[in-house]
């Protein structure tokens, strides 16, 4: 039995390798205003900004915690380009924060609230 477990261990950890590696690939090509939708658990990369959370059972279903986040490029804008953003990740560098508000799409907590949650940013350089 302890065979079993570890060859499903090991075939588990490959899925979840391909799979990560493959959002990061799908990163890496993406075009300045793509989108990509991924779990909460990964990081938003360099360039890359939150712009809403949902809850989706395949990102570990089980809770009302938002657990995946959809992402936006924003490396290769112009600069004077204006994102309504997440307050979930800081915004990239040559980005500047001019407002905030209180979004619905970007409610990343179970704890229902109206406080500000996300941001105007600006990109200046």
């Amino acid at each position: 039995m302890s065979r079993l477990r570890a060859a499903a261990m090991a075939l588990g950890c490959t899925a979840a390798a391909l799979t990560m590696a493959a959002t990061t690939a799908g990163t890496a090509l993406a075009a300045p205003g793509d989108t990509v939708s991924i779990c909460a658990n990964q990081y938003t990369p360099s360039g890359w900004v939150d712009i809403a959370w949902a809850n989706d059972y395949s990102c570990g279903g089980g809770t009302f915690t938002p657990n995946r986040k959809t992402m936006e490029q924003v490396a290769g804008l112009p600069i004077g380009t204006s994102l309504n953003v997440c307050a979930s990740a800081w915004p990239p560098a040559g980005w500047v924060q001019v407002s905030e508000f209180y979004s619905q799409s970007c409610r990343y907590s179970a704890v229902p609230s109206l406080n500000h949650n996300s941001w105007r940013i600006t990109r200046v350089s």
